[in-house]
């Protein structure tokens, strides 16, 4: 600290002091390296003695790791080997998982393929639903599903287009056999009410309560909308009973509505059907030119009549909304005035009493058959009046004519007998009482 201080030589005295320190530990140094000087030069030369131990260490380690390495090199193989086959097993694992979880989707797809190969087309339609909902999310990753997921649109408009065509051709099968539909009901109508009548003349009931009886029966047969073929009227042949479904395949309408409701499309199906038979309805009430000159004609036109509304009747009854009452009660009244506007216009043009006579049987028969399916027809009973007059009207034209002629034709002269089994013949053939000529 003096060193500081403005002492004089105080500098001096520091360096000297400091000398002094130096040399004393330059003599302790020396002390304690001579002290350990022996043991430093024994440890060189055994230092000196390891190094050759050393080297031949050297070697052998170095020859060691030689034979290490070749020796490792099979087994560095066999480990490389067991490595691939472990990622080779690895990944046969991973494919193997994979295609558990896409083979269901492929087997599913295969289904609906072949459901659509073989027409099912509402299996197909569920088989889809599956595929979408709960198969295809699981591996929506792959190309494949992609593929799939594209195609199930596409293969749904398919089926659509094939319902539909299905449905045409019903349509059009329906329009060929309406008649023998309508045919084979007016003859079930008709034998009831023959069957009918006569179980009351048995029973000493009149025939008013007979036809109503008649037509209840028809009523209660309704839904099961059976026809009765009869071979032979007089009963010796057997009865074969056809239903709706022997006449026609109604699979096409049922496949084509569950198909067009379960892809939501249902309100679009009913508004074609109803329209499609609407058209038909149209062409089915309009008679042909030559229908008034024989009673096949007004028996053909009332058979096409009676099958359309059976039909429709049917579909009502076996279907959900496909077709309502207040429909076919709208198409029947619509189909009623064309049916009396057409009757009375053909009847018009009908000379013969007796073409009058059958057609009014035929109207009865007619209006019978399709008020056992419920259809109300009033009005055409009401047209039976006209007929009534018309077939008055033509009896007198046809027998004023035939008088006409047996009066212009006729002498006037008395009838001769000789006896009284003459007079018998002759009253017997014209039953004319007069108590003068009995005496």
């Amino acid at each position: 600290r003096s060193v500081y201080d403005d002492q004089p030589n105080a500098h001096q005295r520091f360096m000297e002091k400091l000398d002094a320190c130096i040399r004393n530990h330059d003599r302790e140094i020396e002390k304690m390296c001579n002290f350990h000087h022996q043991g430093f030069v024994d440890a060189i030369t055994e230092l000196l003695k390891v190094r050759a131990d050393a080297e031949k260490l050297k070697v052998q380690v170095t020859d060691t790791n030689r034979r290490l390495q070749d020796a490792g090199k099979e087994v560095i193989a066999q480990t490389e080997e067991i490595i691939r086959c472990r990622v080779q097993q690895r990944n046969i694992t991973t494919v193997v998982e994979k295609l558990q979880l896409c083979l269901p989707v492929l087997e599913m797809y295969s289904k609906l393929k072949e459901q659509m190969n073989v027409k099912r087309y509402y299996s197909a339609l569920k088989t889809m639903e599956q595929l979408e909902n709960l198969y295809l999310p699981r591996v929506s990753q792959y190309r494949f599903c992609q593929i799939m997921i594209e195609n199930l649109p596409k293969l749904r408009e398919e089926i659509k287009e094939i319902s539909m065509s299905d449905l045409k051709d019903f349509l059009e099968s329906i329009r060929k056999h309406s008649d023998r539909i309508g045919e084979t009901a007016m003859k079930q109508a008709q034998q009831q009410k023959t069957f009918s009548t006569t179980l009351q003349k048995q029973n000493n009931v009149n025939y008013g309560q007979n036809m109503h009886l008649g037509r209840s029966r028809i009523l209660e047969s309704k839904n099961e909308i059976t026809l009765k073929r009869t071979f032979d009227e007089d009963d010796e042949h057997e009865e074969e009973v056809l239903t709706a479904q022997d006449l026609v395949d109604f699979s096409p309408v049922y496949r084509c509505l569950h198909i067009y409701s379960v892809l939501g499309d249902g309100e679009i199906f009913e508004n074609y059907y109803r329209k499609q038979r609407r058209k038909q309805a149209r062409l089915v009430l309009q008679p042909q030119s030559s229908m008034h000159e024989t009673v096949e004609g007004y028996r053909r036109y009332f058979s096409q009549i009676v099958g359309f509304f059976v039909v429709e009747d049917h579909i009502l009854h076996v279907t959900q909304g496909l077709v309502t009452r207040t429909y076919t009660d709208e198409l029947w009244n619509m189909a009623l005035s064309k049916i009396i506007a057409v009757l009375r216009t053909h009847s018009s043009y009908c000379s013969d009493p007796d073409l009058v006579l059958e057609l009014k049987n035929l109207i009865v028969v007619f209006a019978d058959t399709l008020q056992g399916y419920g259809f109300p027809v009033n009005r055409l009973f009401d047209l039976l009046f006209e007929i009534r007059d018309q077939y008055n009207e033509t009896l007198l034209k046809k027998w004023s004519g035939l008088f006409r002629d047996i009066f212009e034709a006729d002498n006037y002269s008395p009838i001769p007998v000789a006896n009284e089994e003459e007079y018998k013949i002759v009253i017997s053939k014209f039953p004319f009482q007069d108590s003068e000529l009995d005496k």
